[in-house]
This record gives structure tokens, C-alpha cells and sequence, in this order.
């Protein structure tokens, strides 16, 4: 897949030509700017199409680097110190400039952009001929999984956004939806995808989503609207289903996070980043296809130091020995903090700590198992599902059904790997009934998980940001959420440019 990203060209990317106005002196057309109609004519155009859809992971709004400061940072992980005070602010829910590029306004844009581009692939593409129709089938899918994926993090993050499922033209003024509606779309798109998509690619396209990966974001969809039961249904695939015995957990827990270990057996859908281009971020042949989030996490003076991870990770970590007596080992390769060289015996890239005694860091997706510093091309894949966020996904719903009992046995899995008793023997009381099994849950999440970027749709999804009394026990972990106002900062401010330009779109409550 990531020799599939590279062939991208100029052309493929620039398929974001618009039908022409009438002439004037304001509008003139470039004879060598290609345009849609006739671009869309070959399977090779519908390839590139699909390639140029591909290519907004590769977007700064998005997965290469702002994104990460939404769903890891606002949540009670992360935080932010850094000396850019807007930015920092932005993860502390002290929203004033609306229009704020880094904190807002780009990742709008950038999941815009790549609906815009899977729209095209879905309106142009079925009119090509093509010798094997399956062929075409399956790039239709690819655009609706891609479409999904973009509007399932618009619900996680605005809430309340415009449906476009055509191609957009310059005087478009789309309606904003209610939530309800813009996941109903998600999970039409994913039940769409999810009958054309395979259980498997061959090597040469592994990365592309698959059947796993379609049902995962399909519960993750249900799961967010508390639908338990037809969540249910969509991850049995990987325990009942065709799914069955294809995933699994590896051995080592920190191989989930390196480059020497990517697209393993754990994986269901993950980013295939690359250091092969050091270009720009925008749309050109030698585009940026890194990621920038370990320059952004990196500890100061290795990297830009503008996200880092709050200490009660730590503390949380230690709290329960393995069945060795030793610490869990998923804190070595989790977080960066002051007794890692005397727990584990292993520096900071290199260093002696030489930070403050109660600071803490993001190690996942750092590079310090190679190198000495960090820059703009990371190529470590990021993992946007793990089997064992299956699993951990699975004992939710089965909880959540009533069904406490049976779910215990996900969680043990997840437990067992880094050689911790099960819950019957360290935490029986989480047994006890549903609403203890799932206080237990998401301390248990949350070990397994931290920095993976899905923090945030759990506080959300658990009901913890609902009321003041939930507030109120998430900001004894993360003081930046005595600014959290209930019913405001469960979702982001619609960028106010769109607001003022766009009269079909109303301001989320409160702003």
C-alpha cells in the first residue's frame, strides 16, 4: 500500500477542478488544469482517484499531525504547556478564536477535502467500464469505508455537521444535519463498504480496509449511539464470524507501535505512513507521506514538546503488579517519565532525565527505539484499530447486555499478554454488577490504550461529559477540565467562516 501511495501524481490530485462559471475577467480557465469531466475516463483515473482519497491521511488537519491534539490532548490523557498559548488553549476548552487554524479550522477542511475526494470517486467512478467489474466494486467500497471513517470523526468531534454525498461546486450551501443523521450515514456507508470489502488483501495492498476493519468502525459507530445489541452483532465477525482466529495479540506489546512491526496479526486498520518523500504537506508528487505527531510529543529539546501525557497515567500504571511481581510493562512503552531508566533501564532517547519529577510523555509511536531525535517524516504506522480494542470493544457490549459474566473473559486476554491475573483474581468486585464491571473497563482501557487516540469518544460514549457529576470525577485526573462547560465543550465549535458563509449552518450550542 504505501508504493500504491507513492505513484500518486500531480494529476491524480488535482482532480479537485470544479465546473467553470461564466467567463469574465475573474474567471479565466487554465488550459492545463485538468477537469473533471475529462479526467474521469480510464480505470487508472478511477485508481488515481481513489489514491488521491488515500492521500489526505496525509494532511496536517487530520492523521499527520492536528488531530491527534483533539482526541489524545482534550481527553483527561494529555494536555498541553506549550508556549504557542492558542494552541495550548485549545486543549484546555478555552475556545476564542473559532477560526483558529491549528486548533479547528484545518482539520474541517481536511475532512471536507477528503469527503469532497471520496464523493468523486463515487459519482465519476461507477460511469467508467471497467474489464472486471469486481474491480470496480471494490474501489466504490474503499471510497464509502474513506467517506465513513471522515464523517465518524466529524460526529466524534462537531457533532452537528453537513451530509455532502455529491461532489461540491463553489455556491454550494450544504445543510447541517442533527447527529443522529451524520451517524445513520456512517453506518450506511460502513454497511455498504462492508458487503464489497475482503476479509484479506494480498501483500501488495495490505493496508487497505477489510471486512475487520469496516465492522470495527461499524461498532465503534453503534457503540457511540449506545446501540449495545447491533454492536454486538458487528463484532461477532471477529469471534463467530469469518473474522475468527485471523486476529490475535502479539507477544510484545511495544510491536504494536514500531515500524519494524507493522500490519502484524493485532492490526485491523492502521495508516501507512513513510519516510520515503521529505516534501511539503500539500498536493505534489513528493508529498509529505509521514507523520508529524512524534516531532509534536517528543519530550523538549528532542521534539516541539507541544502535547504531553498527565502523571495519573503513571501512578495508574503501578497500581497492579503482574503475577512476576514486576511493574505492568506496558508503561515502558507507553509513557516517557521520570523512573523509567530506574524501572525498566531504559533512557529517554538516549538521555538521562533531565525534565521535571512530576512531567510525563507519549512513548508510543516515539522513535527513541532507533534514534536520537525526532522530525516531520515520521514513517511509524498509527494504528487506528487493535484486536485488542476488539476485545476490550466486545466485554463492553456484552456488559452493557447484561451479560458481565461472559464479558470477563475479553478482558483477561488483554491482561494475560502483559502477565496479569484476570479480574475474578485482582478486581472481583468489578464483577460484581454491570455498572462496576464498567468503572473497571475503563481504567482497563485505558492501560491498554492511552495515547491511541480513542480516549476521548470513551468519555464521551460512557456519559461522563454529560453531566457536572461526571465532569467533576474526570477533573480530579486532568485539572484542564474545570473549563469544561457541560452541554458546550462535548463538541468543537463550528469554524465561524463557515458559520458566517454558509446560512444553512447554525453555531453548536453554546458558542
Amino acid at each position: 500500500m504505501k508504493q500504491i501511495i507513492k505513484i500518486v501524481l500531480a494529476v491524480g490530485l488535482g482532480v479537485l477542478v470544479l465546473p467553470s462559471c461564466k467567463r469574465s475577467l475573474l474567471n479565466v480557465e487554465n488550459p492545463n488544469t485538468i477537469t473533471a469531466e475529462q479526467f474521469w475516463k480510464t480505470e487508472e483515473d478511477a485508481e488515481k482517484g481513489l489514491t488521491a482519497t488515500y492521500s489526505m491521511f496525509y494532511k496536517p488537519g487530520v492523521w499527520s499531525r492536528w488531530i491527534y491534539f483533539r482526541l489524545d490532548l482534550t481527553s483527561d490523557e494529555g494536555f498541553s504547556k506549550s508556549p504557542w498559548i492558542e494552541l495550548a488553549d485549545w486543549t484546555r476548552f478555552q475556545y476564542i478564536n473559532y477560526n483558529f487554524w491549528e486548533g479547528n479550522a484545518w482539520t474541517w477542511r481536511d475532512t471536507y477535502k477528503a469527503i469532497f475526494r471520496a464523493n468523486q470517486v463515487l459519482a465519476y467512478v461507477p460511469e467508467i467500464p471497467f474489464a472486471d467489474n469486481n474491480k470496480k466494486e471494490l474501489i466504490l467500497a474503499q471510497a464509502k469505508f474513506l467517506r465513513a471513517l471522515y464523517y465518524y470523526y466529524a460526529a466524534i468531534l462537531w457533532e452537528n455537521v453537513p451530509i455532502v454525498l455529491d461532489p461540491s461546486k463553489p455556491d454550494d450551501l450544504p445543510q447541517q444535519r442533527p447527529l443522529a443523521e451524520v451517524w445513520a450515514q456512517v453506518e450506511k456507508d460502513l454497511t455498504e463498504a462492508l458487503a464489497v470489502l475482503p476479509v484479506e488483501w494480498d501483500d501488495a495492498n495490505v493496508g487497505r480496509p477489510t471486512k475487520g476493519a469496516a465492522n470495527a468502525y461499524l461498532a465503534r459507530t453503534l457503540m457511540q449511539q449506545r446501540k449495545w445489541q447491533e454492536a454486538k452483532t458487528a463484532l461477532d465477525y471477529f469471534f463467530t464470524g469469518a473474522g475468527s482466529g485471523k486476529y490475535n495479540l502479539v507477544a510484545n506489546y511495544e510491536d504494536n507501535f514500531r515500524h519494524t512491526s507493522e500490519n502484524n496479526v493485532e492490526s485491523v486498520f492502521e495508516i501507512q505512513f513513510s519516510d520515503a518523500n521529505k516534501g511539503p504537506d500539500n498536493d505534489d508528487p513528493n508529498q509529505n507521506m509521514g507523520s508529524h505527531r512524534a516531532q509534536f510529543f517528543a519530550p523538549r529539546g528532542i521534539g516541539w514538546s507541544d502535547g504531553q501525557a498527565r502523571f495519573w497515567l503513571v501512578n495508574e500504571f503501578k497500581k497492579e503488579k503482574t503475577v512476576d511481581n514486576t511493574i505492568d510493562p506496558r508503561l515502558r512503552y507507553t509513557l516517557f517519565y521520570p523512573g523509567l531508566e530506574a524501572d525498566f533501564g531504559d533512557k529517554v532517547y538516549g538521555r538521562n532525565w533531565e525534565w521535571n519529577a512530576d512531567e510525563a510523555w507519549f512513548r508510543k509511536y516515539q522513535r527513541d527505539y532507533f534514534r536520537t531525535n525526532e522530525d516531520y517524516f515520521s514513517q511509524n504506522n498509527f494504528r487506528f484499530v487493535r484486536f485488542a480494542d476488539i476485545l476490550l470493544m466486545y466485554a463492553e457490549v456484552l456488559n452493557e447486555l447484561d451479560q458481565t459474566a461472559a464479558a470477563a473473559q475479553y478482558v483477561d486476554r488483554v491482561r494475560e499478554r502483559v502477565k496479569i491475573a484476570s479480574l475474578a483474581t485482582n478486581h472481583p468486585g468489578a464483577l460484581a454488577s454491570k455498572d462496576a464491571f464498567r468503572e473497571r473497563l475503563k481504567m482497563e482501557r485505558v492501560l491498554e490504550l492511552c495515547g491511541e487516540s480513542v480516549r476521548w469518544a470513551d468519555l464521551k460514549r460512557w456519559g461522563d461529559l454529560e453531566t457536572q457529576a461526571g465532569v467533576d470525577k474526570v477533573k480530579q485526573r486532568d485539572p484542564d477540565f474545570n473549563n469544561f462547560v457541560v452541554g458546550k465543550h462535548i463538541r468543537l465549535p463550528i469554524p465561524q467562516t463557515e458559520d458566517l458563509n454558509n446560512p444553512n449552518l447554525e453555531q453548536n450550542d453554546k458558542y
